[in-house]
């Protein structure tokens, strides 16, 4: 069903969902007989990652028979597009959120339903403690983690670390090490996206720092408002934060930075001739410069943990997109239920660009050992796991572009002064994070 995509795309009103009767068929392994049912589902995938989970849907309706549509939210903001259509009571059947700000919002105001103790009973078996708490609200759980992402990796071009005498580093002390010597080696460390619309890119790289700096309680503190953001531990994040992105170790300086968008500074590390040492960002890298990178991974480029605070230990942060249910009819519960399959992520596993908290997927689909070592480490991060510290604050805060965290964290690679001015960065990112929590 290659055209089903082309032909749905710009689908921007809801589609009734048929009620099925009560114990319609099922097939031998449980799935109920949707034929003639319409279910539409609601994401912020396109391009390249709508037609991988388009594959997805299209094994759902072999399955059951049903048709799926999938509405693209074309880079508009999901709650945003949401909220029009709660409003005006045309809500799809199931949509992907990316946010579990978003996600307890929706459960607590009733715009999305639980579901139910069967399921949740499946997703319990199928998904760890960090996952399935993400998904709770008030005891019950409302979402399916279907897509993650490691955001813990830094990526690295062997040329430059080879010419710079360095290997890579497993502590932050050593990092720091590596990028000074890259600098006198005459390659900046880092290649970094601080465009407006991209300099959420910086906010991952402050959650790694402190998370490790701070530790999993503190970062936990720091996410539900428990502790400010003039703390003594969020000052020293941000001066080691202002410390590895001094302008002599930013590609470009810091002008150019503040201009690139993603894939400006992957292909910076990912060109044959680099301008940049490393990249710090997600499993996702590899496929913003598919195509357009001119070094091959494993050859020219490798990827290594994100380095700790001690060496030993494995702290990850992720991100990561969750079904839920909005409307409480069968075809969109079996839609959910089938996300919550290994079949379901081993599909798009299998097609790259993708990583499944789910620890039924057979590690072995994924196309590559380097893919498949990130994918465990995910996995294997248990309780070190942290989901981005951005995506669990209000938006306002932690999601907007040219304000809060975005806007404050790139204001802070802009500083001209020696050093930057982190207690005042910090004061108004708590400032930010009062008004937008509303304390």
């Amino acid at each position: 069903m290659a055209n089903r995509w082309a032909r749905w795309r710009a689908v921007a009103v809801a589609v009734l969902a048929l009620p099925l009767a009560p114990g319609c068929a099922t097939d031998d392994d449980g799935w109920l007989d949707l034929s003639g049912t319409t279910v539409e589902v609601v994401a912020v995938w396109q391009d390249a990652e709508a037609e991988a989970f388009e594959q997805v849907l299209d094994a759902f309706e072999a399955r059951t028979g049903a048709s799926v549509v999938l509405t693209s939210t074309e880079g508009r903001d999901i709650g945003a597009v949401l909220d029009a259509r709660i409003a005006a009571g045309d809500v799809p059947d199931v949509a992907v959120l990316p946010q579990p700000g978003l996600l307890r919002r929706y459960a607590r105001d009733g715009a999305i339903h639980p579901l139910g103790d069967a399921l949740a009973a499946e997703v319990g078996d199928r998904y760890g403690a960090p996952w399935r708490r993400l998904a709770t609200v008030d005891g019950d759980m409302y979402g399916v983690w279907f897509k993650a992402a490691n955001k813990s990796l830094v990526w690295y071009s062997l040329g430059a670390f080879e010419r710079a005498g360095v290997v890579p580093p497993t502590d932050l002390d050593r990092l720091v090490e590596v990028a000074d010597a890259l600098a006198a080696s005459g390659t900046p460390p880092f290649a970094v996206a601080a465009a407006p619309e991209d300099s959420w890119v910086l906010t991952d790289l402050f959650e790694n720092l402190y998370l490790r700096v701070a530790g999993p309680e503190r970062y936990d503190a720091l996410a539900d408002r428990r502790v400010s953001w003039t703390d003594g531990t969020v000052v020293a994040t941000l001066a080691l934060f202002a410390d590895l992105l001094a302008p002599q170790n930013l590609a470009g300086g810091p002008e150019g930075a503040l201009g690139w968008r993603l894939p400006d500074a992957a292909a910076a590390v990912f060109a044959a001739d680099p301008a940049a040492g490393m990249i710090v960002e997600g499993d996702f890298v590899p496929g913003v410069v598919a195509g357009a990178g001119e070094a091959e991974l494993g050859v020219d480029v490798d990827v290594m943990p994100f380095p700790e605070r001690q060496p030993g230990g494995r702290l990850v942060v992720g991100g990561g997109d969750a079904a839920v249910l909005m409307r409480p009819e069968p075809a969109g519960e079996e839609l959910v239920r089938f996300l919550a399959t290994a079949e379901a992520g081993e599909i798009w596993a299998a097609r790259g660009g993708f990583l499944s908290p789910n620890e039924d997927v057979d590690l072995s689909v994924y196309p590559d050992d380097r893919t498949r070592d990130v994918a465990r480490a995910l996995l294997e991060a248990g309780d070190g796991f942290r989901f981005d510290l951005s995506d669990l604050q209000p938006v306002e805060f932690g999601g907007t572009t040219g304000s809060g965290m975005w806007g404050i964290l790139r204001d802070l690679v802009a500083d001209p002064a020696d050093p930057p001015d982190v207690a005042g960065a910090a004061a108004r990112l708590e400032a930010a994070a009062a008004a937008a929590w509303g304390t």
